[in-house]
């Protein structure tokens, strides 16, 4: 179905399928689509540049990462509304939830940082920084979530951070303007596109 707003982006479903959340990174916009019947079921206007989203564990709110404003929205899908935003960074970008459920992380590109929020407070609770800078882009856990895989995207490297720490304990040279990116073998049945999303 067409996305009546430019820039449709990111996407992730809410936890029983019925419907999705779908940023339009040109547009400043969150949609929601109807699964059931492939409809617009509604929007809200976040401003900025919006880019990841990724549902919570209890499947309650969405969080959308913006990188024109420098965190991430909360936003209830119910009201379409945004409850809360949580500064994190410098050209917030990915979202990946932690194996246990507790933290969200989030990647912030233009200053090579990660940021971790705690779900049950919804606060920054740490902030991983890649020595010498980096552009950590879209983020992915291995199998028992103790390294955190961020692509950089402007450095042609992958960084491999430990959860534990939240040190850089790799990196690994690609090629240029790598973006997307999963790990294999992994949780879930298949990944959507470069966002990494697993159901």
């Amino acid at each position: 179905m067409p996305i009546p707003w430019p820039g449709a982006d990111h996407l992730d479903f809410s936890a029983d399928g019925s419907y999705l959340l779908i940023s339009t990174e040109y547009s400043g916009v969150v949609a929601k689509i109807d699964t059931v019947n492939m409809k617009l079921a509604g929007y809200v206007n976040v401003g900025g540049l919006p880019i990841d989203v990724k549902v919570s564990p209890d499947g309650s709110v969405f969080y959308v990462t913006n990188q024109g404003t420098d965190g991430v929205s909360v936003i209830d899908p119910n009201a379409m509304k945004v409850i809360q935003f949580i500064a994190t960074g410098h050209g917030a970008h990915g979202l990946q939830v932690s194996r246990d459920a507790r933290y969200l992380y989030v990647s912030n590109r233009l200053e090579g940082s990660i940021s971790v929020i705690e779900f049950a407070s919804r606060r920054v609770v740490a902030k991983w920084r890649i020595p010498g800078g980096g552009s950590p882009d879209m983020l992915q856990l291995n199998p028992d979530g103790t390294q955190l895989w961020a692509s950089g995207r402007y450095n042609a490297t992958v960084y491999v951070f430990s959860t534990e720490t939240g040190q850089v304990i790799g990196r690994i040279h690609v090629g240029a303007e790598d973006h997307g990116l999963t790990y294999f073998p992994n949780v879930g049945l298949h990944s959507i596109g470069h966002n990494g999303v697993y159901r």
